[in-house]
């Protein structure tokens, strides 16, 4: 399965001009358990070329929410060669990993 269709919501969104944030929402314990045991900084920045000391991974059990932080890749926010630049579309990568 992939992380994409175990979060009941995923989305990315800019944290700034340099960082990219993205919230992952579950529906119970035990899908964001699963994702949460499947998420390591080394795989995340390998996806996103970037340095997997710079990646966080911040879980929110209360609300059964992870976030992920990292720095944005190439171009910061509105930058010439920026093609994103609201960071909205850069979950699909990380939608990619199997759980």
């Amino acid at each position: 399965m992939r992380l994409y269709d175990l979060a009941r919501v995923m989305r990315s969104k800019n944290a700034g001009p340099f960082t990219l944030t993205v919230d992952l929402m579950f529906a119970d314990r035990e899908d964001f358990e699963r994702a949460l045991a499947a998420l390591d900084a080394a795989s995340i920045g390998e996806m996103y070329g970037v340095e997997p000391a710079a990646v966080r991974i911040v879980p929110f059990e209360r609300v059964l929410t992870i976030k992920v932080t990292m720095p944005r890749a190439g171009a910061s926010s509105g930058a010439p060669g920026d093609r994103d630049v609201y960071g909205s579309q850069q979950h699909f990568p990380l939608g990619d990993l199997r759980v």
